[in-house]
């Protein structure tokens, strides 16, 4: 029997349905500005993560109904002390909205212990102490706009809309206020906000707008300035960011006014304003559907249940022993990966999620939806799925050996894996590739191929895992612009510079894997403590490669299967060829996964000489330098972020 297929909406609107509102009155301006991580790790993982999600909930359930929360959860070094606070010109429901891109970036802070976030309709901090009357600190940031510069009158009435916001603020209970003053001369205006934290004094809020106001002064005559504070938040800018004042019963009068004039007008200007409002409103749901999806979720929740996929969240965790320790797998950075056992003998492992956030509700329905429509032997068998409890559940076949990069990263268990057992990984990770890029029913782009997401089995065969980055790839495209997700050292150039993303970035992931299963080394960790640069381990094959030395860069657990016998020295020479030329900078000079199969199952396959691979100058490297070339916005993904570490399986 066929599984029914999921939709991204159906997970979605289970997994953050209490985020979803009905409409959104005005812009929920969520864009992050900046976020601050503190430096410090948590005490304890398990604790932490507990108290973290506790504490996300209470102040989701909070800022629903007001646009201010604040919270303490549990005890000790892990306590969670926050506070969210969304601008007093935003609705309650875009202050949801917001709260909800909160809720999706926040999270990439951990395993820290604390941190901040500011985005343009919102604020959070959380950390282990508590916070609430602090106003200043040196994480104080000015950002300027440096697009625009703008003449004297601008700047004049800038500085005289700052000096009335600050003003208005102090006299207000809420601690907000906004300003919009005409700009002599021209017919646009300078519009400023401002608004301290509630937990603050008034004297600790007059001296942090006090400071604010001096600060974004400091950004004229650019015509965009932000200060994050401490306590406080201010802008001004020459483009309308405001949301409308909310409507009043005070404004019945008003409404009685406009409807005589309305009545006045002519037949046509009705027909117009009507076509303008019928427009409106369509733009509105158009958004809205962007936003939420506008499906019903009783219908979607149904598909769910009735799908072969469907593990109740109770059976689940009673196969785990209730999340035993002593079941525990392996941690990363979003979850937990757990042994159970079901009731008919089954072995299974459970990727138990720790955030139920955007981020990962678009990554587990990758992972569900193109897993399950899959089927071959060097792919993991998703078995079923949940997200009817407290966290979002993935149920996978169980595999012994657990991933790759336990063997050949380790100077012990890497001897356990000779060099002919590590030619059959190659190839078998090979086959899988070409499987999803020629698949009949449509091309997956996994994204994400690295020695953490190949799995191996009783018999050391390797699987590939983690689709949660993986994307179907249709025949009449070129490439697809996405945002960037995948991991540092794996990630194709032209895709890291551009977000252009084709089959050719998973080639590339596979030769950059395959020279760490031939040296031992790890791409993304080719950094010494000790000296600011060190060669990349493609620099460091390249090198070796024109020079003939290849042999100087065997793993050393690979020495006594290798030497003296010059198949072996032929055999590894020829895979370090193919991977050279997997890694071309030039994505059109990489083969096809099909062609770097043959490449490597044929003896007497004749091979092209590699051009030079990308990042040779390792100072080409700096992540700054990169995401200076990085496109403003991306169609696709919601991730803002430059480049995302997704979790293995069983991560370590």
């Amino acid at each position: 029997m066929k599984k029914p297929e999921l939709t991204t909406i159906t997970l979605t609107a289970l997994i953050i349905f209490p985020l979803l509102v009905s409409k959104s009155d005005g812009n929920a301006r969520t864009e992050v500005i900046k976020m601050h991580c503190d430096d410090v790790l948590e005490a304890d993982k398990a604790i932490f993560v507990q108290n973290f999600i506790r504490t996300m909930v209470i102040i989701g359930n909070q800022i629903r109904t007001t646009h201010n929360a604040t919270t303490a959860v549990g005890t000790g070094p892990n306590k969670n002390y926050a506070l969210a606070e969304c601008y007093n010109d935003l609705s309650s429901q875009d202050c949801t909205l917001c709260y909800a891109q909160i809720r999706t970036s926040l999270p990439g802070c951990f395993p820290k212990n604390g941190g901040r976030i500011y985005l343009d309709g919102c604020f959070m901090r959380l950390q282990n102490y508590s916070f609430y009357e602090e106003y200043t600190s040196p994480n104080d940031t000015t950002i300027c706009g440096s697009v625009t510069r703008k003449g004297i009158s601008f700047q004049e009435s800038t500085r005289r809309a700052v000096v009335n916001v600050v003003s208005d603020a102090l006299r207000n209970n809420d601690y907000f206020a906004r300003e919009e003053v005409s700009v002599s001369g021209f017919s646009n205006s300078v519009y400023v906000l401002a608004e301290c934290w509630k937990t603050l004094s008034p004297m600790s809020c007059r001296a942090c707008l006090e400071n604010a106001s001096m600060s974004i002064t400091k950004c004229l005559p650019w015509s965009e300035g932000r200060v994050l504070n401490t306590g406080c938040f201010m802008r001004y800018s020459d483009t309308n960011f405001l949301n409308p004042v909310p409507v009043t019963s005070s404004s019945s009068n008003k409404g009685r006014t406009i409807a005589i004039v309305v009545s006045a007008v002519s037949c046509a200007t009705v027909t117009a304003i009507t076509l303008m409002i019928v427009l409106y409103i369509r733009k509105r749901r158009y958004i809205q559907h962007r936003r939420k999806g506008s499906y019903d979720i009783e219908k979607l929740a149904k598909i769910l249940n009735d799908s072969s996929l469907n593990f109740k969240y109770s059976t689940v965790e009673k196969a785990t022993g209730y999340w035993d320790e002593s079941n525990k797998l392996g941690e990363g950075g979003f979850g937990t990966v757990y042994k159970g056992v079901l009731t008919d003998g089954r072995e299974i492992a459970v990727k138990r999620l720790f955030f139920n956030y955007k981020f990962r509700v678009a990554d587990f329905y990758n992972e569900v939806n193109i897993i399950s429509s899959v089927e071959h032997k060097n792919l993991t068998r998703l078995l079923g799925c949940s997200c009817s409890g407290p966290e979002s559940i993935l149920i996978y076949e169980y595999l012994p050996n657990k991933s790759l990069d336990f063997f050949i990263f380790d100077e012990t268990k890497g001897r356990e894996i000779g060099w002919e057992k590590r030619v059959e990984i190659i190839i078998g990770i090979a086959e899988g590739l070409v499987y999803l890029h020629e698949n009949t029913n449509h091309r997956i782009i996994h994204r994400d191929i690295k020695a953490p997401n190949i799995l191996l089995d009783l018999r050391l065969r390797p699987k590939i895992a983690d689709f949660g980055l993986a994307r179907s790839f249709q025949d009449d495209k070129s490439h697809i612009s996405t945002a960037i997700a995948g991991t540092l050292g794996y990630m194709a150039p032209e895709y890291l510079a551009h977000g252009q993303l084709t089959e050719k970035a998973d080639v590339y992931s596979f030769g950059v894997l395959i020279l760490e299963m031939v040296t031992g080394m790890e791409s993304n960790r080719s950094r010494s403590e000790t000296a600011e640069y060190t060669d990349s381990l493609l620099s460091t094959v390249w090198k070796h490669f024109k020079q003939g030395t290849v042999e100087e860069i065997v793993d050393s657990n690979l020495m006594m299967h290798i030497y003296p016998n010059t198949k072996f020295q032929k055999d590894i020479a020829k895979v370090v060829h193919v991977a050279l030329l997997c890694t071309q900078e030039a994505p059109s000079l990489r083969p096809s996964m099909s062609r770097a199969l043959k490449m490597l199952a044929k003896e007497d396959d004749s091979l092209p000489d590699p051009s030079n691979p990308p990042f040779i100058n390792e100072m080409t490297m700096e992540l700054n330098s990169i995401t200076q070339s990085l496109p403003n916005n991306y169609d696709g993904d919601n991730s803002s972020s430059v480049a995302t570490v997704s979790q293995s399986l069983y991560p370590r």
